[in-house]
């Protein structure tokens, strides 16, 4: 697992570490201490602490005029054990809700298992993004599959043409434009 690296291509568009707004602002990297672990496995130092210890994150783009953030996760989602929702919800998204974020694009290609409990937090989150959502874009299949036994497919878009595996090639705006159209057809379905 130390050799998965958050992706960085976008650090010339956002750096977390160098938004007063964001969670994660003022803090240092040191690229040449492996001190983070998931289940005794290092991590890449780059990763950021969210308050789980199974479960990492990296925003690697927060736009405010067009009020999304894209957070990339890796590890094991435990909501049974160690409430990772609660985390997410408590120390990265209601920061990013007090700055008007209410569109978020999750990364899941490094989630590795879920474990899902109640959906309180999933809830809380859909009511307070009002026009906004949340996507999840290439999480595996049995994690999406274990969403849908906790009723999280509820809050969450995900699945379908939010299958997006060269999300890499595009500048943050493209890749959010490419997935608010996919949320948009979904709501105007509806």
């Amino acid at each position: 697992m130390h050799e998965i690296e958050p992706y960085y291509s976008w650090l010339k568009y956002y750096d977390s570490t160098q938004d007063e707004h964001s969670p994660f602002y003022g803090k240092e990297h040191d690229y040449g201490l492996y001190q983070d672990a998931i289940y005794n496995f290092y991590i890449d130092p780059a990763w950021d602490f969210m308050g789980s210890e199974t479960l990492y994150v990296k925003l690697l783009c927060v736009d405010y005029h067009h009020r999304f953030a894209v957070i990339e996760f890796i590890g094991e989602w435990n909501d049974a054990v160690s409430n990772d929702i609660m985390f997410l919800k408590r120390n990265i998204v209601d920061h990013l809700a007090a700055h008007g974020i209410n569109k978020y694009i999750l990364i899941g290609e490094n989630v590795f298992n879920f474990h899902g409990s109640d959906d309180c937090y999933y809830e809380e989150w859909f009511e307070e993004v009002e026009d906004g959502w949340v996507a999840a874009v290439n999480f595996r299949d049995f994690v999406t599959e274990e969403w849908g036994n906790y009723a999280i497919d509820n809050y969450i878009n995900f699945g379908g043409q939010l299958e997006i595996h060269n999300w890499r090639t595009m500048t943050p705006t493209v890749f959010f434009d490419r997935v608010n159209n996919v949320i948009s057809k979904r709501i105007d379905l509806t």
